[in-house]
């Protein structure tokens, strides 16, 4: 299965280094990682994009209970007719997002889509699909370039406020009212594949769903809407035409495709947040998981019993991490990053065990420990090197502050 943010181009959640090339490749380990990956959750092969309450409160766990349909009813007649003229009605109201210059866009450097709420200007997108962009341009239905900033922002929820110079009188749309319910017709309007703000339609099929991953955002909503990359950021509509999520991230399976959307409402208060002017980083460390390993974020106690054999990993299962940013609180706290001799066995690297006394086990409980934080605040981790235990200080910083 692969998890991924709907947009193209951008910058993504959570970019990771490649891993040495010398670590990749080997046909032995190439054969044990493909035979634990058949040992963990159908998401394990997700690449990072990413996550995790539908408020700004630190990240949940796996396991968030979600109401989800058994088997959603395909669309009616009436319903896709519906659907089609509400379509109609609130596509002036959506925009094209692309990293550029409104007057220099003939290449982009990313593309994804948003929607106006408000008579000023501001409209909603996806974090991502503005995540580092140097400048920003919104599309409206007639064609013509805007520019646009970012007001406000929540790395974890990934959601993004802007204010676009559209003119008097552009259309917008209204946040919903209420909470939806498992079941309901949806509508997403977008850029997905190279369209310009086309509708995708199906039926919410899950509510309070969660990726599994800290670095991907926690509560959404699911929907059987063919939603593909270029859709991020774009709106999630109910039967009365209101916004009722944006559009954050897709999981595939074979031919099976699912869209998930970051719920909103009218009384929502990160909303209320992000028009205040809060831009909310995700808190980091600084370590990347990648290469071969990059599939291993959920590895169980007995996964790592059996790579250990290979990479003389040690006995007592942690997360470990292939890569430390350049500046990063990692790499100020002296952490160690795997690293194999010609035998593929480990010459050095941390196995981190523990956050504040709380027992971790892999890479994703290694993540979603971090995320219960704030930037700025200081974690204890307990890390086993060269047979030694070892309790490391390290201050965390804002993701935006990291690169890798």
């Amino acid at each position: 299965m692969n998890l991924r943010p709907a947009s193209r181009g951008s910058a993504g959640r959570g970019p990771q280094r490649a891993f040495p090339a010398r670590l990749s490749g080997v046909p032995l380990r190439r054969a044990l990682l493909g035979a634990l990956l058949g040992t963990l959750p159908l998401w394990a092969a997700a690449q990072t994009a990413p996550p995790a309450a539908p408020t700004a409160a630190p990240a949940a766990a796996p396991g968030v209970a979600e109401r989800r349909a058994v088997t959603p009813a395909p669309l009616t007649a009436s319903e896709t007719a519906r659907l089609q003229e509400l379509f109609q009605k609130a596509r002036p109201a959506t925009l094209r997002i692309e990293q550029c210059a409104p007057d220099d866009c003939a290449d982009p450097d990313g593309v994804g889509s948003a929607v106006l709420i408000s008579a000023d200007g501001l409209a909603l997108t996806a974090y991502h699909v503005v995540e580092g962009a140097r400048t920003l341009s919104a599309q409206t239905l007639d064609r013509k370039r805007y520019a646009a900033e970012v007001i406000g922002y929540n790395d974890q929820d990934d959601l993004a406020l802007l204010r676009v110079r559209v003119p008097a009188g552009t259309p917008f749309l209204p946040l919903a009212t209420g909470a939806p319910g498992v079941g309901n017709v949806a509508l997403a309007i977008g850029n997905g594949g190279g369209a310009f703000l086309r509708p995708k339609t199906g039926r919410l099929t899950a509510l309070d769903a969660d990726a599994g991953r800290a670095d991907f955002p926690p509560g959404t909503l699911e929907l059987n809407a063919p939603v593909v990359p270029g859709d991020s950021g774009g709106p999630v509509l109910n039967a009365s035409g209101q916004v009722t999520g944006i559009v954050s991230y897709i999981r595939t399976d074979g031919r099976r495709s699912r869209a998930y959307a970051v719920p909103v409402t009218v009384t929502d208060p990160r909303l209320t947040a992000l028009k205040a002017g809060e831009k909310r980083d995700a808190p980091v460390i600084g370590i990347t998981l990648g290469g071969s390993f990059g599939d291993l974020f959920f590895l169980p106690e007995r996964g790592f019993t059996e790579l250990s054999r290979l990479l003389k990993l040690g006995d007592t299962p942690g997360a470990f991490f292939t890569g430390v940013s350049r500046g990063s609180p990692a790499e100020r706290a002296g952490l160690q990053p795997l690293r194999l001799d010609a035998n593929d066995q480990r010459v050095s690297g941390d196995i981190v065990t523990a956050v504040n006394g709380k027992r971790i086990v892999n890479f994703s409980e290694f993540q979603y420990a971090v995320r219960a934080f704030r930037p700025g605040d200081t974690v204890t981790l307990t890390v086993l090197r060269s047979g030694r235990t070892l309790q490391v200080p390290v201050t965390l910083t804002g993701r935006s502050q990291v690169r890798n």
